[in-house]
């Protein structure tokens, strides 16, 4: 499928539930000149996600690519089809993310470490670099790095609140990496116009995790406020606060 070569084309990782699901119906719904390519592991479910978001009937445009940011021929493959269908990017949006760990684990395994890593970690790193020349041919290229608070280092070191107590240890870590690669990449890829952001989405209520139902007890806010953020960040509403780990409502946090 090709888009129109006005549309502003958008990729999602992890695009099939959750945030990055609400953050896809909202860009679509957001602006016909949208085009929102959902990233899936699974094709098959992709595919089933697809036709429901179509079904929608929204005013932008939607389609899928098989993508697993965990595998390099994945990635390669999924480039490849981004060139030939639009042959740049717009807007990337690093959402996929993992985290295996329960609140009862303080101090984590070398599995989690390893897990959590490969998805949180390497595969926005490797996917963002194999997708830098798509970047480039942008007229204002975006990437919007899926973070979390709880990869602050500023909020953890300040001991008189109950913040510091969150277990989740690799997850924090990962996410301060995450929090790192992209003061990296705003420095280097500056140069070329790219803007970037890491950007926590809240505590909302997700498959993210083994809480959920807890979650939804506490009366956590809906995944689509996070989406919402997302658009902002997009339609250039955040443009001012460019290389900075913002969040939802205009809140920002330190590194």
């Amino acid at each position: 499928m090709s888009a129109a070569p006005e549309k502003q084309i958008i990729l999602i990782t992890g695009a099939t539930n959750g945030i990055g699901l609400d953050s896809a119906i909202y860009l679509a719904a957001a602006s016909p000149n949208n085009h929102v390519v959902i990233g899936a592991r699974s094709l098959s479910k992709g595919e089933k996600v697809l036709k429901e978001v179509q079904a929608k009937n929204l005013s932008g445009t939607v389609s899928l690519v098989q993508l697993d940011a965990n595998d390099d021929s994945s990635i390669t493959a999924a480039a490849k089809k981004l060139k030939e269908d639009f042959g740049r990017l717009d807007v990337l949006i690093n959402n996929a993310g993992v985290c295996p760990e329960t609140a009862e684990d303080q101090w984590p395994s070398r599995e989690n470490f390893r897990s959590i890593f490969e998805t949180n970690v390497f595969g926005p790193t490797i996917l963002t670099e194999t997708l830098i020349p798509l970047l480039k041919a942008s007229k204002s290229p975006k990437i919007i790095n899926v973070s979390s608070s709880l990869g602050s280092i500023a909020a953890i070191s300040d001991h008189s609140g109950s913040f510091s107590a969150v277990p989740y240890p690799a997850y924090r870590m990962s996410k301060a990496a995450l929090n790192m690669l992209t003061a990296y990449q705003y420095y280097h890829l500056e140069q070329f116009g790219v803007k970037v952001w890491s950007y926590c989405p809240g505590y909302v209520v997700t498959d993210l995790g083994r809480d959920r139902e807890q979650r939804e007890k506490m009366g956590m806010e809906s995944s689509e406020t996070s989406a919402q953020g997302i658009v902002e960040i997009v339609e250039g509403k955040r443009d001012a606060e460019v290389g900075t780990f913002i969040a939802r409502r205009g809140e920002q946090y330190q590194w």
